[in-house]
C-alpha cells in the first residue's frame, strides 16, 4: 500500500473533504445515547433500520454533520450501532436505552466505541450490502453470503493498514487481493448471475468482466469503511462527492445511466487514526481528548435557578440539560421541581446532573439548587417501584402473616397489608413450589385453577 498524504484536489474535486473522525464520533456517541434516553429515536420493528424522522433527527444533531448533507450516512449507522452493541432494544418502535446503554454514559467513550465495533462485527443488524441500491437482485434466493462472515474480513484488511498513514482505497483494494482477505459477497458464480444493474438479463453482473471485484467486494468494502468504521472513528476519511467519483462500472450494461455505483462511491482515502489502533487491538489504550467539552464550554448556574450557557454548547450537553431544565430561550435552562421530578420519571438520576454541572461551572452550585436537588432526592426516595408482582389474596389475616413468614416463602413473597401478598412475576415458580411444601396451592379467583406462568 502507498502512504503520505493525499495528493491535492484535481480541479473537478473541489468539494474533497478531508476529515478527521475520532473527536466527533466520540462526541457523537454520547449524542445519540442522550436521544435515546430521551425518547427520540425509533426504527422498524421487523429490520432495526432507523425510520427517516430519526435519521434526520440524529443527522440535525451531528457534531459537523454528517458526511454528505443530502445522504445519510453516519445517521443511518449510529441506530443500528446502538441495536446490535446492546446498548439500545426496541420497546415497539421505540428504541430504549438498556442497562448497559445507560452505564455507557458514564464509561470512557473510547471503550465504548471499542465494544460497539467489535459486537457489530458478529451482531451486525443488516446486510451493509443492502445499501448498495443499484446493484439489484440481492432479495432473490441464496445469492447473498452471510454478512456475518464478511464484517471480520473487513477488520483484517484495517489491521494491515500503516497507523497514521493515509491509504488509497485502491491501494487497499490491491492489498486485500494480493493478501487473499476477500468479503466473498456472491455465494457461487451462479449467484452472480442474479445480481445485475438496471436489467435483470442485459445488466447481469455474471457477464465475464462485468462483476469484477471492485464492483461488488470493493463496494461492500468501501460500505462498511465509510458507514461504519469512519461513523465510529477509527479511520480519517479523505471523500468526494460520489457522482463521477468512480468510473468502473461505466462498461456494464445500463451504467451510464447512474451518476454513481453507491453513496460511498467518493471514498478516495483513509488513515488509521490512534482510535482505530485502540479499537483494533494495536494499541493497549486511547489517550486521546475523551470529553474535549467540559470546561470548554462552561455554564453558569445562578441562584434564581437559571442555568446560562456561555458558550456554544455540544449536542449531547444540550440534550441533557433539556431533560432536567425547562429551556427558556437559546442559552438559558431554568431548573424547577417539576423539571427534576420529570428526569426522576423518565429514569434519570439527579446525581447525574449535579456532577454534569459541576464539572462545566467555574463556581459552587448555588444553595437554591443545592437545597431543591437535595428536597427532590428526599421525595423521590420516599417512593420504590417494585415492578410487576402477582397478589394473592389470602383467606384471612393469620394465614397471610403465617404464609408472609415462613422460612421458604419469606424471600419470595412481601406482605402489603391485611390478607394479600405480592409475589415478583420472576419468583412466581419457585414460590408455587414452596407453597405446595407448605400444604397450600394457588386457584384463580372464583374457584378455578390458576393456570401456572
Amino acid at each position: 500500500m502507498t502512504g503520505g498524504l493525499p495528493q491535492p484536489a484535481a480541479p473537478e474535486q473541489e468539494g474533497r473533504q478531508l476529515r478527521t473522525t475520532a473527536r466527533e464520533a466520540l462526541a457523537n456517541l454520547r449524542t445519540v445515547l442522550e436521544l435515546c434516553l430521551a425518547g427520540e429515536l425509533k426504527c422498524s420493528a421487523t429490520t432495526g433500520r432507523p425510520s427517516a424522522t430519526t435519521i434526520r433527527t440524529v443527522g440535525t444533531n451531528l457534531a459537523d454533520g454528517d458526511f454528505y448533507p443530502d445522504d445519510a450516512i453516519a445517521a443511518f449507522a449510529w441506530p443500528l450501532l446502538l441495536q446490535s452493541g446492546g446498548l439500545a432494544k426496541l420497546d415497539g418502535t421505540r428504541l430504549r436505552l438498556t442497562p448497559k446503554g445507560l452505564a455507557a454514559l458514564r464509561k470512557p467513550p473510547a471503550e465504548v466505541v471499542r465494544g460497539l465495533w467489535q459486537r457489530w462485527l458478529t451482531h451486525g443488524l443488516i446486510d451493509e450490502f443492502s445499501r448498495i441500491e443499484n446493484i439489484k437482485g440481492q432479495r432473490s434466493r441464496n445469492v447473498l453470503t452471510a454478512a456475518k462472515g464478511r464484517r471480520p474480513v473487513i477488520g483484517a484488511a484495517l489491521a494491515l493498514c500503516p497507523p497514521a498513514e493515509w491509504v488509497g482505497v485502491d491501494a487497499l483494494f490491491h492489498t486485500m487481493r494480493q493478501h487473499r482477505i476477500s468479503p466473498v459477497i456472491a455465494r457461487s458464480e451462479r449467484a452472480l448471475w442474479k445480481l445485475y444493474l438496471v436489467d435483470p438479463y442485459y445488466g447481469s453482473l455474471g457477464y465475464a468482466g462485468y462483476g469484477d471485484w471492485a464492483l461488488v467486494e470493493g463496494r461492500y468494502t468501501l460500505a462498511v469503511l465509510f458507514e461504519y468504521a469512519g461513523t465510529l472513528g477509527l479511520i480519517d476519511l479523505d471523500y468526494v462527492e460520489p457522482a463521477g467519483a468512480r468510473n468502473d462500472y461505466r462498461d456494464n450494461w445500463g451504467g451510464d445511466d447512474l451518476e454513481a455505483l453507491s453513496r460511498y462511491d467518493g471514498l478516495t482515502s483513509i488513515r488509521l487514526n490512534d482510535l482505530g489502533c485502540y479499537v483494533l487491538g494495536l494499541a493497549d489504550n486511547y489517550e486521546g481528548p475523551e470529553d474535549a467539552t467540559i470546561g470548554s464550554s462552561p455554564v453558569t448556574v445562578l441562584a434564581n435557578l437559571d442555568i446560562v450557557a456561555t458558550g456554544a454548547l455540544p449536542a449531547a450537553d444540550r440534550l441533557l440539560l433539556c431533560a432536567y431544565a425547562t429551556q427558556t430561550s437559546d442559552h438559558v435552562w431554568t431548573v424547577s421541581a417539576d423539571s427534576l421530578l420529570g428526569a426522576i420519571d423518565s429514569g434519570r438520576k439527579l446525581s447525574e446532573f449535579t456532577a454534569f454541572l459541576t464539572a462545566r461551572t467555574k463556581h459552587e452550585l448555588p444553595s437554591p439548587v443545592r437545597t431543591l436537588v437535595a428536597d427532590i432526592e428526599r421525595r423521590a426516595a420516599a417512593l420504590t417501584d417494585l415492578g410487576h408482582v402477582r397478589v394473592i389474596e389470602c383467606a384471612d389475616d393469620a394465614t397471610a402473616a403465617l404464609l408472609a413468614n415462613d422460612r421458604r416463602l419469606r424471600p419470595l413473597c412481601r406482605s402489603i397489608g391485611g390478607r394479600h401478598l405480592a409475589v415478583a412475576f420472576e419468583q412466581e415458580q419457585r414460590f408455587r413450589k414452596a407453597l405446595l411444601k407448605c400444604g397450600y396451592a394457588l386457584q384463580a379467583a372464583g374457584g378455578a385453577d390458576t393456570p401456572p406462568r
